[in-house]
């Protein structure tokens, strides 16, 4: 068992859980039933800080980490902590292509890659010849077996321990991703503790005895470092390896779930189980349920309430960290649609001339005061998410009441643009996924001779099978009751999937390119 540092105040670290709980699962993957207890997980973090400094690493490097829902991932960001060097985490849903630009764009020595991903590990194993492979879960030609080269290493922890950073990619949504650099902790290791450790014991109650489920892939900003926060202090995380709501629900009842966080894609899909199957599972030990990653129906939400009872929270950031906006059950049904109040930063809600608006006027949302972060190799994009303040955007657009609690309207690069009327997109998908034929739906700009642009909707039926002349009339009859002329669908497509990741996160500018340069095509062709 590896010696624990004595830093300046109480450990809040996975090392010292091993010390005092060796025995306590650490995760639990729920697919499998594998438990990693945090004896094991120190033994296996020691083991892989030591392989990763002997392949040369050093503080401020970067490796990458390109893997499924793997029972090795968390034991490997653990490893990466303590080395001082920088972890990029790679969805695994990427091509080839993405992943070369994403591990050489962050200058990473080390690819460790799982199994799952063994086709894509495959096609990078010629254009990578200067980065370490290697591979977990099994191993293919050209990759070594990360568990076998981090067994050979011995399990005592380092001399000289030094706390790490993550480096993560934005999904590039709207344009190629973009990676989020924080600068490296100068804390005493073991001291630097996650912010969200201390927003987690102060909006939803974290304790040592807590179980966390996580349903989403853990290469994504927020249930990366929830898992890491929890485990910071000495808590459970159950592991799922990809979420289905039934099953969702099954590993509450199963594990005791405390603590879970979603998003609203997740929330859509257990709401639309049959009623006897919601009904089936006992959830009474959640005591806490929060989410994020995109603006949340108001019937969603409150329907989830209802459910559920007054334990679901919200939370309104980005991988940029600059600001965090919460808001509890309790106050959003006080202000429903917030997204809540800024708890590290400033709010602020700019006009295009760059004016601050006061309340209840809409305009793009900016944090002051946040902390400092840069686009890592691209200082134009940083330069283009700052105004003249030194405020910082995600680019998203909304405004804040007389409280000071925000509300999310889209993102102002979704904006449709009808005969000089703004429209966003985001209220018209709200209201089109209460309808029960409605699976799923994103709203965008498509091209019009006339207007510019036309508000389309594309859609993925409850029922595939129904006739879509039919399944239209129906729709806009529902959507004509409920929202203005202007925001009315002109059209409506139908899809069996729309392109999301398995964070809930829509790839809408997918879709728009994909109507728009048809039209080019068409009017080049004609």
């Amino acid at each position: 068992m590896s010696e624990v540092p004595t830093p300046q105040a109480p450990m809040q670290h996975p090392m010292a859980h091993a010390r005092s709980h060796p025995e306590k699962p650490a995760y639990i993957m729920a697919a499998t039933g594998e438990t990693v207890t945090y004896g094991e997980l120190d033994d296996r973090a020691n083991r892989g800080a030591r392989l990763i400094r002997s392949l040369g690493l050093t503080r401020g490097q970067g490796m990458a980490v390109m893997m499924d829902n793997s029972a090795r991932y968390l034991e490997i960001m653990w490893a990466a902590e303590r080395t001082g060097v920088y972890c990029t985490c790679i969805s695994n849903k990427l091509n080839a292509d993405e992943a070369e630009y994403i591990i050489r764009d962050a200058d990473c020595r080390l690819l460790i890659a799982s199994k799952g991903v063994a086709p894509v590990a495959d096609a990078l194993r010629a254009r990578l010849d200067d980065v370490d492979l290697m591979m977990c879960d099994g191993v293919i030609d050209g990759y070594r077996s990360y568990e076998n080269a981090r067994d050979a290493q011995p399990a005592d922890p380092l001399d000289d321990p030094q706390s790490g950073g993550i480096m993560l990619y934005s999904s590039g949504t709207t344009g190629r991703p973009k990676g989020v650099k924080h600068p490296l902790s100068d804390e005493p290791f073991g001291a630097n503790v996650s912010p969200l450790v201390m927003l987690g014991q102060g909006l939803y109650g974290f304790t040592p005895d807590m179980v966390y489920l996580s349903p989403a892939p853990l290469y994504h900003a927020a249930p990366l470092r929830w898992c890491m926060a929890v485990q910071q202090i000495g808590g459970t995380v159950v592991v799922m390896d990809r979420f289905e709501p039934e099953d969702a629900l099954r590993q509450i009842e199963k594990y005791k779930v405390t603590h879970a966080q979603w998003v609203p894609t997740h929330f859509i899909r257990m709401l639309k189980l049959p009623e006897d199957v919601r009904t089936r599972y006992d959830l009474s030990s959640l005591n806490a349920a929060w989410h994020a990653a995109a603006p949340c129906p108001i019937p969603v939400k409150q329907a989830m309430i209802d459910w559920w009872g007054p334990i679901v929270g919200e939370y309104y950031a980005g991988t940029e960290g600059n600001g965090f906006c919460a808001i509890s059950s309790a106050e959003w049904l006080e202000h429903k649609g917030s997204v809540g109040r800024n708890l590290i930063s400033q709010t602020k809600i700019v006009a295009d001339d760059g004016s601050v608006l006061p309340p209840g006027e809409e305009g793009q949302i900016f944090f002051a005061e946040g902390p400092p972060f840069e686009y890592h190799n691209d200082a134009d994009k940083t330069e283009e998410a700052t105004n003249d303040h030194g405020w910082t955007t995600l680019g998203d657009v909304g405004w804040m009441d007389a409280d000071g609690y925000l509300y999310l309207t889209d993102r102002k690069s979704f904006m449709i643009i009808s005969g000089g009327v703004n429209i966003y997109p985001q209220e018209i998908e709200n209201l089109l996924i209460t309808h029960p034929a409605v699976a799923d739906v994103a709203v965008i700009g498509a091209p019009h001779e006339e207007m510019g642009e036309q508000v389309l909707a594309i859609i993925r039926p409850a029922d595939l099978s129904r006739d879509h002349a039919e399944l239209s009339a129906e729709i806009d009859a529902y959507a004509r009751d409920h929202l203005s002329h202007v925001k009315t669908p002109r059209r409506y497509d139908f899809r069996d999937e729309l392109p999301r990741a398995e964070t809930g996160k829509l790839y809408k500018r997918l879709l728009r390119n994909e109507y728009w340069e048809k039209d080019q095509a068409d009017q080049a062709e004609g």
